[in-house]
């Protein structure tokens, strides 16, 4: 399973770390993922899902899944 928000799409970020030298050396930010039981209200059903902690703030500021779904249809086309 990749390490990917299934809402958001979101991934690692990749990027050089700079030493006081200069010296690059690549590093990686990994996401905090947490694999949550969801409920849709509108369809009345239990969705488990492997989610971004900004995606679990989203939803909890749209209203729910299906609401979330709704405002953010440009990610899922």
């Amino acid at each position: 399973m990749s390490k990917q928000c299934q809402l958001t799409g979101r991934r690692r970020l990749i990027g050089n770390k700079i030493s006081h030298s200069n010296i690059k050396t690549k590093k990686r930010s990994e996401l905090n993922l947490k694999t949550k039981k969801i409920f849709d209200s509108e369809s009345g059903e239990t969705v488990r899902l492997r989610v971004s902690a900004k995606a679990i703030r989203s939803l909890d500021k749209v209203g729910g899944l299906s609401k979330y779904l709704k405002k953010n249809r440009h990610l899922f086309t």
